[in-house]
């Protein structure tokens, strides 16, 4: 898109075809394309346990997969993963594409009463889950939850697995997949709250994840190391489909572990991968750093939260590689826009990017749904092919998100620039406003960050009976560093507004994270009003 803006509105630009295409379409065409090529990577600790599949070996075992679901599911019915990144699930994922079956996605570290939510809330059929994942007893949970679920009807354990696929029937047909069924039930990361459903539909994760891949051109046929969650839009998305849209080794890693990550990226000559900012941050900070040959990097891409500058170009200059920022919420399929590789550290560090193609973005006022002014701050709304139907089963919530002319509200607030870039500047429920004033916690979260004492940084509004709202900072040093409140107070008035200047510091060892690794300022609110 080259022409300059006069409004925040930024319409649809061309880029390759919107394919009516499902998952498991993807699947059978790079099968079909590069066979023999290494499609799936099991990076587990232990290189002994790293078992390794081709394309048309994949495929295979996925449509083994589809017709074991088929022996006791029917297309359109909902089936749980309760599980972490292990290769199985990556097979599940294409098998319930190749099925027509729902796949809902849940987190490996949610305890019983949260996935008594997600299988109720979903109507989920059948979990399919592991015996135990650190220290979590996931079968023995599950087992005891489906007595209360009655339309739970099948708990299938990883541990029988050769039993499951050979429970189908070979001869038996695949159904047509209709693009524009569900593929997905994404539960959202829960940054300030209570999850809902977000149903995606194939053509909208398929064609996100080629866009993707397009922006960040690495090489075809290369590896991808994925740390990413699986349950998370970042790991299956953007990581398993943008792999096979690519003909990519996906080189999956069982959890994140920064060590592990280092050690995969070498071994396996990884040329890109996508991490959030937090997982970035151990990377480089892990002793094993300074002595991998990580020089096979040619991207990295990042998002669930602000990449300040320093740490783009801190990431650039230490890999030597060009790195991008993803923009966007689970509701559309991932990523709305998105940075490019040459793009100058400023932009990087400072924006989220253009929308990727077929796309229209706007920035409106949340009070009128006006379209704001270029550089104004306002909601960021997003249309096209990648929007979500809805939240699973509420319409209420649904019609908040979405409204009757297709646009997507996200509760970001963002402004945008003539060029059609946009710039976060936080949540529309993080907006701290004291006395009246807005303050944007971005702003002061990107001046803390640049501090080299400090390592990560959270700013939230804490309820004052004066104010209303106050700014409180959440700090984390970088290692073997230390400032104390004064010195921090002091540098933030050099640089802020008195009003802006945080009037709360609590310093800690780690943040409260979602299980996709962004951090959950609810929580951090709730622990500086004294709440739990």
């Amino acid at each position: 898109m080259g022409e300059t803006l006069t409004e925040s509105y930024c319409p649809a630009f061309d880029g390759p075809p919107i394919r009516e295409l499902t998952v498991g379409g993807l699947l059978r065409e790079a099968a079909a394309e590069a066979p023999d090529a290494t499609a799936l990577v099991a990076g587990m600790p232990d290189p002994a346990d790293r078992r390794r599949w081709t394309y048309a070996e994949l495929l295979t075992e996925s449509e083994r997969v589809a017709r074991a679901l088929l022996a006791r599911f029917e297309p359109g019915e909902r089936v749980a993963v309760w599980a972490p990144n292990v290769p199985e699930w990556v097979m599940l994922e294409f098998g319930c594409g190749l099925a027509g079956v729902v796949l809902v996605t849940v987190n490996p570290a949610f305890q019983s009463q949260e996935v008594d939510y997600v299988l109720r809330q979903s109507g989920a059929s059948g979990v399919i889950t592991m015996g135990e994942f650190r220290g979590n007893p996931m079968l023995a949970t599950v087992t005891e939850l489906q007595s209360d679920l009655p339309q739970l009807r099948e708990v299938i354990s990883l541990a029988d697995w050769d039993d499951f696929l050979a429970s189908g029937d070979p001869a038996r047909e695949l159904p047509e997949v209709d693009p524009g069924a569900p593929a997905q039930i994404q539960y959202t990361s829960g940054t300030t709250g209570f999850p809902k459903g977000a149903v995606l539909h194939h053509r909208g994760i398929v064609n996100n994840a080629r866009d993707i891949m397009e922006r960040n051109d690495p090489p075809s046929g290369s590896a991808y190391v994925n740390p990413m969650p699986l349950f998370h839009t970042g790991g299956c998305v953007i990581g398993v489909l943008g792999c096979a849209w690519r003909r990519m080794a996906h080189v999956l890693v069982l959890a994140f572990d920064p060590g592990l990550v280092l050690e995969l990226i070498e071994t396996e000559r990884s040329s890109s991968m996508a991490g959030v900012p937090t997982m970035l941050i151990a990377m480089i900070e892990h002793p094993d750093f300074a002595t991998r040959d990580l020089s096979s990097v040619q991207v990295v891409t990042s998002g669930g939260s602000t990449v300040p500058e320093p740490l783009v170009r801190r990431i650039e200059e230490s890999l030597g590689a060009n790195f991008t920022i993803v923009f966007g919420q689970t509701e559309c399929s991932p990523v709305a826009t998105m940075t490019r590789p040459a793009d100058s550290v400023e932009d990087k560090g400072r924006t989220l990017g253009q929308a990727l193609p077929s796309m229209e973005t706007k920035i409106i006022d949340p009070g009128t749904g006006d379209v704001v002014p270029i550089g104004e701050v306002g909601e960021f709304c997003t249309r096209g092919y990648h929007v979500m139907l809805g939240y699973h089963e509420n319409p209420e919530a649904t019609a908040e998100a979405i409204d009757a002319d297709g646009w997507l509200h996200t509760g970001d607030l963002c402004s945008m620039d003539e060029r059609g870039y946009c710039s976060i500047e936080g949540r529309l429920k993080d907006m701290i406003i004291r006395g009246g004033e807005n303050i944007y916690p971005r702003e002061i979260e990107d001046l803390l960050f640049a501090h080299p004492a400090i390592g990560e940084v959270a700013v939230v509004g804490i309820p004052d009976d004066t104010w209303g709202e106050i700014v409180g900072a959440f700090i984390r040093f970088a290692p073997g560093e230390e400032l104390t409140e004064t010195e921090l107070r002091a540098y933030c008035r050099d640089h802020l507004a008195p009003h802006k200047t945080p009037v709360q510091w609590h310093v800690v060892d780690e943040f409260p994270l979602t299980g996709s690794g962004k951090i959950q300022k609810f929580k951090l609110a709730q622990q500086a009003a004294g709440g739990s």
